[in-house]
Formats: C-alpha cells, structure tokens, sequence
C-alpha cells in the first residue's frame, strides 16, 4: 500500500485548495466550497482496479480528520470508492445541461448510489424549475457549487450520524449546503444556538465556538442535509415541494441500505416522518422536537441526542463524534 493523497476536484467558482488562515483580525468571509469540500483522503490502494481500468481508488478513514496516516491499520478503512460514473454518457443535449451540476459538483460515491434518481421525472421537472429560476434573475441559496457539498463533505462510505434540516438560510452569505451551519463571520442563528446550549450540557467539556460553521462534524461522518436543498433567496420555503424532499428521501434509504450502525437524530416532524425509511435494526433513530426557538422549550434540552449518540457508535465499535472540534476551526 502507497500512501498518496487523492486528486484534488475542480473548482467552479475558486482555486481547489484552501487559502492559508490569514494573520489578519478581519474576519474573514467564505465564498463557494466547492473547491475544497471533498473528503480528507488518508491512504490509497494501488493494487485495486476499478471498472474502468487499473486506476487506483482511494480509501476513506472512518476517523475522519485529524486521522494519521502514518502506519495504517487494514481495519481503520472503509470499503474502496468504485470508478466516478458519467451520468451524462448518452444524454441529449438538453438533458447533459440540466444534470451538469450534479456530475461535476457531487462527490462520487453520492453521484453512484443516486445516479438512478437523476433521470426521474420528478428530478427533470425540478431541474427545470431551477433553470427557470436562473432565467428569470432570481437569486437563489446556497450558490450553485455549494448545492452538494454535504456530500463532498461526508462521502457516503463516511457517515456514521445524520441530522436533517429542513430549509436553507435565505439570508446573504449563510447557506453553503450543510443544515444548520452557517459561513463565517455570519453569527450562528437561533437554532443553532440552541444546539450548542444543548451540547454544553450533554459533552462534558464542549465550548460554544464563536461561528456556526460546522465543516469540522461533517468531515467526521455527520451528514448534514436539507429536506429542501435550495431557496430563493430572502423567501422561505420557496422551493419546497419542487422534488428535493424525494432527493433527501433516496439519501435516507441509501444510508440506511449501504450503512450500518448509523445515529439518526430526527428533530421536529417533518424529520420524524422520515424514520419509516430507517431499518432500526441496523442504525439508532433519536427523535426530539425542533431546536427551533418555537419548539425547543418541549423536550429538546433534555434529549442528549450527541452523548446518546456518541455511546451508540462507540458500543458499535466506531470512533465517537469529536462534538467540540468547532473551538479549533481556523478555516
């Protein structure tokens, strides 16, 4: 085995690796991720094949960052990641258009597992509606190559928890992909305040960071995800219903059929009404109210769904969530 670092993916909208941290006290304002929302590769197999040849495919930790790769242990890494499929191969004209985004910008193992959702036509008739979008000058949340960074974030071999959301922040310069975060310097919103009151009391030791940019759960294995993936901007809960709901459905039954011991937290009822898609004999599902500050008061303070969470995966024999490693996040 040759350790090696994994290919870094193009950039639609910035440089693929990531600038240094500035040594200036500005703060400083995140644009697109997509050239560096991918997946922290600790090792490579040169002697596996891939369907398409004797290209070398990469292999994930399960430690997600901050794992050596000094001296690696055989059973410390995850299943090796097939060929990138061309979901375009054969398509007209108008069809290659409408799913460029998800080929370029999805992480591979995400464009495997749904690349049979592309073609359907709930999915086509919200491609077009978003094309609609851009044709009549809407501004839409979060920007394009942000769309699925949540998959880049958390390829699907890596997920061991997942915490849905429902719509993105409408705002300027919060929604990049992930549920609940949110781009520095933006101040974390209410309901991610509320999340952070809840882990001080449930991690012993957590501190609440100073951003709500939570980059550093995802490379962990969290897979964070709204039910509805993009709205227009300043509009809440304008693109729901247009078919990213079904999106988010697949997601959920990929985990749950390709995954093993993975922690659902299902906070508020639209995530509850999803659980019907988990196999619980395979994964543990926690359900609570919203952390919303409408409904955070009936139960969500009390629910310990990140110790609850991190005592599942470790009695699984998996690595628990560093939940404080927001406090270090210099990026």
């Amino acid at each position: 085995m040759t350790l090696t670092k994994r290919p870094a993916e193009q950039s639609l909208d910035m440089p693929s690796k990531k600038a240094s941290p500035s040594t200036s006290s500005a703060p400083k304002v995140q644009t697109s991720l997509l050239g560096w929302a991918k997946p922290k590769v600790t090792a490579v197999s040169v002697s596996a094949t891939t369907e398409q040849g004797s290209t070398p495919t990469t292999v994930v930790n399960a430690a997600g960052a901050g794992a050596s790769s000094s001296s690696p242990s055989p059973s410390s890494f995850l299943p090796l990641a097939k060929a990138r499929p061309d979901i375009l191969k054969g398509l007209s004209d108008e069809m290659r258009d409408l799913l460029r985004l998800e080929q370029d910008t999805m992480d591979a193992t995400w464009l495997r597992a749904l690349q049979m959702e592309f073609s359907k036509p709930y999915f086509i008739a919200l491609k077009k509606f978003l094309k609609q979008e851009e044709a009549s000058r809407q501004q839409v949340f979060p920007p394009k190559g942000d769309i699925y960074s949540w998959s880049r974030f958390t390829p699907l071999p890596s997920v061991r928890v997942v915490i849905l959301g429902q719509d993105p922040y409408h705002d300027d310069n919060q929604a990049h992909g992930l549920c609940f975060s949110v781009k520095k310097p933006v101040r974390p919103p209410p309901s991610l305040k509320n999340m952070f009151k809840l882990l001080e009391t449930d991690i012993p030791g957590f501190k609440t960071p100073d951003h709500g940019y939570l980059e550093s759960w995802a490379r962990q294995g969290v897979l964070m995800v709204n039910a509805s993936m993009t709205v227009r901007a300043h509009a809440a809960n304008s693109h729901k219903g247009k078919g990213w709901e079904k999106l988010l459905d697949a997601v959920i039954k990929t985990v749950s059929d390709q995954r093993k011991n993975v922690v659902f937290l299902l906070w508020g009822k639209d995530a509850q009404n999803k659980a019907v898609m988990i196999d619980r004999k395979k994964h543990l599902v926690l359900m609570s109210v919203h952390p919303s500050p409408l409904s955070c008061h009936r139960g969500y303070f009390d629910c310990q769904h990140y110790s609850k969470a991190n005592k599942y995966l470790a009695d699984n024999g998996l690595a628990p969530i560093n939940w404080n490693s927001l406090i270090d996040d210099t990026s």
